[in-house]
This record gives C-alpha cells, sequence and structure tokens, in this order.
C-alpha cells in the first residue's frame, strides 16, 4: 500500500511532495534555497517557537487587535497612514515621511522580488490556532523572509534616520507587526528574522549611501569679537525697510519697544543709504543697524565696513538667509528682536567672512558691493527661486534636484574666461557659484552653510559641454544631493559628471556685457548698454573674500540650526 507520509521518501523526492502538498494547501511556494529543506535545525528550532507562540494565551481582544494589526500592515496601508501623519508635522515630517517611504520601498523590493523566490518555503500550519487569530485568506507565496516585518523594520529606521524620536515612537508598532506574522500563524520566527534584517540592511544602506542632513552639533559658531554694549541701544541707528518680508511695517515699532534709546529711521525710495550711515556716525552714533532683506543688509553692510562700524541684523526679510546663518533667525528662535537686542545691550558679537564684488564697467568704470552669502551667473538663481518654492513640500535636497531638472534644459550657457579648470580660454557654463564660505551639500544647487569663518570661497561650475551636458548636470545633481560617495568613487564619474568644485580665496573671470549676475538676491546686468554674446566687449568680475572682515552684533554661542 502506497503511503502519504513523506518520512520514507528520500530528499528530492520528500521536497516534490512538499511542493504539490503546498501548492494544494495554498500554505507557500518552495524556492531552490528553502531555508528548511538546506538547515534541518532550523526547521525544528522554528517548529518549536511557533509551538510555545500557539499556546500563548492573550485573550481574545489581543488575538483580535494582533490580527486587524496584520491584515492593516497588509500592502504597507499602515506605513502609508503614519507617513502621511508625519509629513503633516512640517518640514523634518516630510523628510522622514520620505525616508521612511523609500527605504520601505528598497527592502519590500528585495524581500518579495528577490528573497522570496530564492527562499520561499512551507509556512506554519494554523489548524490549532483559535478562529480569532487565523488570517481569513491565508497567504500563498513563500513564508521566507516576512515582507511585513522587512516594511516595517525599514519604514522606522528610515523615519528614525531623519528624526529620531518619531523613530523611536514608532518602533513598538514596528515590534507589534512584526511579532503579529506569528501570532496569526503566517510565518516561522526565521522569516520574520530575516525579514527584520532586510529591513535593517535598506535602511543603513540607505544612511550610507543619502545621509541625512546634518544637525546642529555639525554648524560651528563664528568667532566672538569685541563690539560695545549699547545699553537700551544708546548709540544705535537703524534703518528700517518697511517693504522688507510680510510685517517689514511693523519692525520699526518692535526694535523701538526692545531697544527704546536706538535711532530708527524708516528708508523711502529716494534715501542714500551710504549718506544716511555715515552721516550717523559722524554724529556720534556707535553702530549701524538694519532691517530688511539680504539686499537691504548688505547695502548697509558696506557702509558700515566704510566706516569700521560693527552692524546689528534684524530679521526683517522673507529670506532671511544672512540672518539664519548668524542663528538669528529660523522656526527655531521665537524672538529674533529680543535675540538682537540681548546681544546689543551686552556687547555680544561675532567676525564673520563677507566678500568684495568688483564689477568693470564698459566705460573702464567699476562698480563694487559687499556680498554676505552668494554669488552667482548663469541658470544658479533661477534654480535657487524654484527651488525655494518647492523643498516645503519636497525637502531641500529633492527639491534641488527637482529644481536642476527643469531649469538647466531652459538655460543659455554662458561664455566665460578665467578660473574655470584653470584654463583661460572662453568655456561654456550653466552656472557658476561662489559661496562665502564652505556651502552644503555638494553639486550644482548647494543650499546653505556650516559656518561663517572657513576663510574661503566654495566655487561650483556646471560645465555647457555638447555632449549631453545637461543629463550630466542633472546626473551629478542626483548623486551629490543624496550624497552618494560611491558615485563619486567610480573612476572618471566626477569628470564624466561635468562640474567641477574649488575652494579659492578669489574668483576673477571675464564675461560678455549683458551678463546678468546676482549676489545675496539682487540682479545686475553687467556692461549694461553693450551687446550680449561672444562678439561683446568682456567685462572682468572678481570676487574676493575678506576673512573676518564684518564684526555683527549676535549671541557667541552656538545656535540650533533650522535646516535652511
Amino acid at each position: 500500500m502506497t503511503s502519504t507520509s513523506s518520512t520514507h521518501l528520500g530528499p528530492p523526492l520528500r521536497r516534490a511532495w512538499t511542493r504539490a502538498r503546498l501548492k494544494i494547501e495554498g500554505r507557500g511556494r518552495h524556492g531552490p534555497l528553502a531555508p528548511h529543506d538546506r538547515w534541518p535545525a532550523l526547521a525544528r528550532f522554528d517548529r518549536e517557537v511557533a509551538a510555545r507562540t500557539d499556546a500563548l494565551n492573550l485573550g481574545r481582544p489581543a488575538d483580535a487587535t494582533l490580527r486587524g494589526l496584520s491584515r492593516l500592515a497588509d500592502h504597507s496601508v499602515l506605513w502609508v497612514g503614519v507617513g502621511a501623519g508625519l509629513a503633516a508635522t512640517g518640514p523634518v515630517g516630510r523628510r522622514a515621511a520620505l525616508r521612511g517611504a523609500t527605504t520601505l520601498l528598497a527592502a519590500s523590493a528585495v524581500a518579495n522580488l528577490v528573497a522570496k523566490p530564492l527562499f520561499g518555503g512551507e509556512r506554519p500550519t494554523t489548524s490549532g490556532l483559535d478562529v480569532l487569530r487565523r488570517l481569513a485568506d491565508s497567504p500563498t507565496s513563500g513564508s521566507f523572509p516576512s515582507g511585513h516585518s522587512a516594511s516595517a523594520a525599514a519604514f522606522t529606521l528610515g523615519v528614525a534616520t531623519e528624526w529620531p524620536a518619531a523613530g523611536a515612537a514608532l518602533a513598538p508598532l514596528a515590534t507589534a507587526v512584526a511579532y503579529s506574522r506569528m501570532h496569526v500563524g503566517a510565518h516561522w520566527f526565521s522569516d520574520v528574522a530575516g525579514g527584520v534584517a532586510i529591513g535593517v540592511g535598506a535602511a543603513v544602506l540607505g544612511r550610507r549611501l543619502f545621509p541625512p542632513e546634518p544637525r546642529t552639533t555639525e554648524f560651528a559658531p563664528a568667532p566672538p569679537t569685541d563690539v560695545p554694549a549699547l545699553d537700551d541701544g544708546d548709540g544705535l541707528f537703524v534703518l528700517v525697510n518697511p517693504k522688507s518680508g510680510k510685517a517689514g511695517g511693523q519692525m520699526a515699532q518692535a526694535i523701538r519697544e526692545a531697544l527704546p534709546a536706538a535711532e530708527v529711521h524708516e528708508l523711502s525710495r529716494d534715501d542714500d543709504v551710504g549718506r544716511l550711515v555715515s552721516d550717523a556716525l559722524r554724529s556720534g552714533s556707535r553702530a549701524v543697524g538694519v532691517s530688511g532683506g539680504d539686499g537691504t543688509v548688505g547695502s548697509v553692510a558696506a557702509a558700515a565696513r566704510a566706516h569700521g562700524s560693527p552692524l546689528v541684523v534684524f530679521p526683517g526679510g522673507t529670506l532671511n538667509h544672512f540672518a539664519k546663518a548668524l542663528r538669528i533667525a529660523g522656526p527655531d528662535v521665537q524672538d529674533p528682536v529680543g535675540l538682537v537686542a540681548r546681544s546689543v545691550r551686552t556687547g555680544q558679537g561675532v567676525a564673520v567672512d563677507v566678500g568684495d564684488l568688483e564689477v568693470g564697467g564698459t566705460e573702464g568704470g567699476t562698480v563694487r558691493w559687499t556680498v554676505l552669502n552668494t554669488f552667482s551667473l548663469g541658470a544658479y538663481p533661477d534654480i535657487v527661486a524654484h527651488r525655494e518654492k518647492l523643498e516645503g513640500k519636497l525637502g531641500k535636497q529633492v527639491a534641488a534636484i527637482v529644481a536642476t531638472a527643469q531649469t538647466f534644459p531652459r538655460a543659455k550657457p554662458v561664455p566665460v574666461r578665467g578660473a574655470v579648470e584653470d584654463s583661460v580660454e572662453p568655456r561654456d557654463v550653466w552656472s557658476l557659484f561662489a559661496g562665502i564660505d564652505r556651502y552644503t551639500p555638494p553639486g550644482p544647487a548647494p543650499a546653505r552653510r556650516r559656518r561663517l569663518d572657513d576663510g574661503l570661497l566654495d566655487v561650483r561650475v556646471a560645465l555647457a559641454r555638447k555632449r549631453r551636458s545637461t543629463v550630466r548636470v542633472l546626473a551629478r545633481s542626483v548623486f551629490d544631493q543624496l550624497g552618494s560617495p560611491l558615485a563619486r568613487r567610480i573612476p572618471r564619474t566626477r569628470s564624466w559628471l561635468g562640474t567641477t568644485t574649488t575652494e579659492v580665496p578669489v574668483v576673477d573671470v571675464l564675461v560678455p556685457a549683458g551678463t546678468t549676475l546676482a549676489h545675496d538676491g539682487e540682479t545686475h546686468v553687467v556692461g549694461e548698454g553693450a551687446s550680449s554674446g561672444r562678439g561683446a566687449a568682456d567685462v572682468r568680475v572678481q570676487l574676493t573674500l575678506r576673512p573676518g572682515a564684518l564684526r555683527v552684533y549676535a549671541p557667541a554661542e552656538q545656535r540650533p540650526d533650522d535646516g535652511s
């Protein structure tokens, strides 16, 4: 009589019989490397753990809850909902949700498309389980690994990479999802452990290839400097641009309330900033203050430097890049006017680097500006404007990639002679960026700087090479914005990507008359009135770094970074 048991069959026939039985029962497809077939000791261990798990009596409410949680995690529905909730909390939550989702997708792909076909295996039997613990529809895919466990671990650790507190809060939920797969009889212990390992691996690899944005500890304060303590603002002359920012008209009153002894002047269209500052300092003022956008701050900073006066900056613009770099503006600063006022009363100041920008005119004249943040020509100003519109929804890194991809196809190359790959021959460039001190992240669309006293210019040039140059620049943007060290270590990758990065004290280039350049949010057309193009007269553009050349009232200790 033929026995239906597989006990007396050889290993090949036993595996074939098991596959046939499982196909009929719908309890898991076997792969060529099924763990229980290859390692009998593991099979015995899993059966022992399953027996103990089946014997647990947590109560019918707990059984129903774990079964519901396991079903809710099907197709990652649970994690999609959690991600939506995180994204609604703000920029940090959006970054955390995005990283969690991408890590989950990577882990799920490995678990379901690679590991299950290779390993698979028989799932546990559920015949002895209470009806409240059984799944209504038993899964038919291979048992190893647990895709639910891989997704839970990947999403949670991905979130923790960007937002550790949120990751810690999600850890119990992820653990419950992983355990529920054993409690309902869908997986063996080794399946769950294998899934968790895949999720952890995806998160670790993701962090290695795409590091999170720098935290507060990676930003250093500028060195302290001597500035006079001005009790209640006595000896301070402040210029306020009432048209800057959303609350520009209210800044004058806020400054008067914080520093009642200060002299506050609201700028009009006909005012000459240089003359106003000179008159105030000759009349006995000991410091100059400004409230406005970066362009207004730069104009007043130039006048203050000309007289050796320290500067007081009240964040009154829309973006306040310089104030944010000083750590006196941003979402974490609750009372920026009060913070600056305390620095004025106590005499706290820092020495920061600035740049001197000189542009030759078509008739031999030269104009000069003080640069506080960045200088650029070509497509970079358009990229920044587009990135700032997107970063609230996408985060800085992804927004920079999208902005680069959407801007460069419409950009026109600029012929530049000078410091481009150490060549004096004309080179077409998509953009030339020079930051005061080092900016981050790398690539053609940097967003912020780590400190204010590096003593160098961070120069990025995107070359407009004829062969697939737009694709190269976009590839560099993707690799560098996401911080991929692997991509940059591949031989010749950096040169193929078509950008250069240098750190120098001076940028000295020649550009055609009619070229538009930008600094600190202001734009200018060099050699205005002359024709543009290669046949036009070249105009010299020189940016020189001046280390520690500007004294600014600000707390010398480090403040939290706002991520801008």
